[in-house]
């Protein structure tokens, strides 16, 4: 853009020497246009100077209206954490059996009886929230029929790098495929054998974690944890130290652009004192029991994942499958029955299994899926107490057969069907009618 003399020099060369008189007219109005520009900045500049006062003005007043030790910065910013409630019921056509232990391995103590008929399920609230930028929160609380119990707390790091995180405090393990997985995520509307015979529903621990994901294009994953070992198949020992202890290494990847796959091992190894139980004897009668010595599981697992292109939303199926091998040695005391007053036996047991299950959705909001599961009592020892305690070769199996549908992703309704042959001489049809209904912001699962 040419300047003012510019433009006038340019005028004086175009024009004969007698049209100075145009040329002192436009000079004026040249002049005019400068003056009016030069009053605008002006004026907006005595603007933005009111405006700087103003703020510098309302800063002291901000800071003394929030709380000590805040900024009225971090007073405008109110908690605001993200906030969940998982509800969970339905319906269950069980045949009237009080007992439902798995024939073959010693029970995890908690109540055998399933509910029959119309039930509400363990609702789960969960607050989760980052602390600050080192920090992240999180709370699952359990609530059923009164009481509260604490599924999962604990704290996690956000900001030590190098593919390394921390977690701290309560948390389901990271061993296995499904163990890490709330009732509510699971493709079935029960537990499969395997993780009911290990660890009741899943194993969870008070302690440390850590994580480490390496900076390679093949996912890999490495994990050790230390706890209570208060959990089944360990018990509370209310002692120093650690009572428990896992390890575990998954790997994965893709395979073209509608595969991904990952597979891992895992170890956990804990230790029980007094822990209780029920078996019967060869008189088919109950007795009480109480193991004490170490427990050693293996996990293997593998899943496969297909979506066409990645994308889930229309068609995609899964594939996972875990193996187990479980070894605990120890002393068993056996009370009542044929064992009498108190009897004290040596206890071994080396014991496997396993299951495998296919998901697949035919069409949006719409999936069916099949699962097998098979255990193996394997060999056990109870030294002293063989004369009373029988020990059945039997091996428990289970087929489970479901459809679900999910209106959304916030919202699931299931029906599932079970051919139920967990316990020996027994074999029973199962019938499920499951709700799930998520309210409020919940994370996305795991793969």
């Amino acid at each position: 853009m040419l300047r003012p003399a510019l433009m006038v020099a340019a005028l004086a060369a175009a024009f004969p020497a007698h049209a100075d008189a145009d040329l002192d007219a436009l000079r004026a109005e040249l002049k005019e246009m400068k003056s009016t520009y030069e009053a605008r900045i002006q004026a907006l500049e005595t603007r933005v100077q009111a405006a700087e006062m103003k703020a510098a003005e309302a800063a002291p007043q901000a800071a003394a209206a929030a709380p000590p030790g805040e900024t009225a910065q971090t007073a405008s910013n109110s908690f605001n954490p993200e906030v969940s409630f998982i509800l969970q019921g339905g319906y269950a056509h069980l045949q009237d059996r009080p007992n439902r232990q798995v024939t073959g391995f010693l029970p995890d103590g908690t109540a055998g009886e399933a509910a029959r008929g119309f039930s509400v399920d363990d609702s789960e609230l969960v607050f989760a929230a980052n602390i600050d930028p080192y920090f992240r929160g999180y709370l699952n609380a359990v609530l059923n029929d009164g009481t509260v119990g604490v599924e999962e707390a604990w704290f996690q790091t956000l900001a030590l790098g190098q593919g390394l995180t921390v977690k701290g405090g309560r948390f389901r393990s990271g061993i296995g495929y499904q163990n890490a997985q709330h009732p509510h995520a699971w493709d079935f509307a029960t537990n499969n054998l395997m993780y009911q015979a290990l660890f009741g529903e899943g194993y969870g621990n008070d302690g440390l974690q850590l994580k480490w994901v390496a900076p390679t294009e093949r996912f890999t994953e490495l994990g050790a944890e230390i706890g209570r070992g208060a959990s089944f198949p360990g018990t509370d020992r209310n002692k120093n130290g650690i009572g428990s202890y896992a390890l575990y290494g998954h790997v994965g990847g893709d395979v073209g652009d509608s595969h991904s796959w990952r597979s891992g091992v895992s170890y956990l190894s804990t230790r029980a004192t007094e822990r209780s139980g029920s078996l019967t004897d060869f008189a088919d009668v109950a007795v009480n029991t109480a193991f004490t010595g170490d427990s050693k599981t293996w996990l293997a697992d593998f899943v496969w994942k297909w979506a066409p292109r990645g994308n889930a939303t229309v068609n995609n199926f899964k594939f996972a499958a875990e193996l187990f091998r479980r070894e605990e040695n120890g002393d068993l005391m056996c009370e009542g029955g044929s064992c009498g007053a108190r009897s004290p036996g040596a206890y071994r047991a080396t014991q496997s299994g396993g299951y495998a299950q296919g998901i697949y959705q035919f069409m949006p909001h719409w999936r069916t899926g099949y699962r097998y599961d098979r255990l193996d009592p394997g060999s056990r020892d109870y030294g002293a107490n063989n004369t009373y305690l029988p020990r059945p070769d039997y091996r428990p199996t289970r087929h489970s057969l479901m459809v679900d549908y999910s209106p959304s992703e916030f919202s699931r309704l299931r029906l599932q069907y079970t051919k139920d042959r967990a316990r020996a001489g027994q074999d029973e049809n199962q019938w499920y009618v499951q709700y799930i209904y998520s309210l409020g912001t919940h994370g996305a699962h795991a793969f």
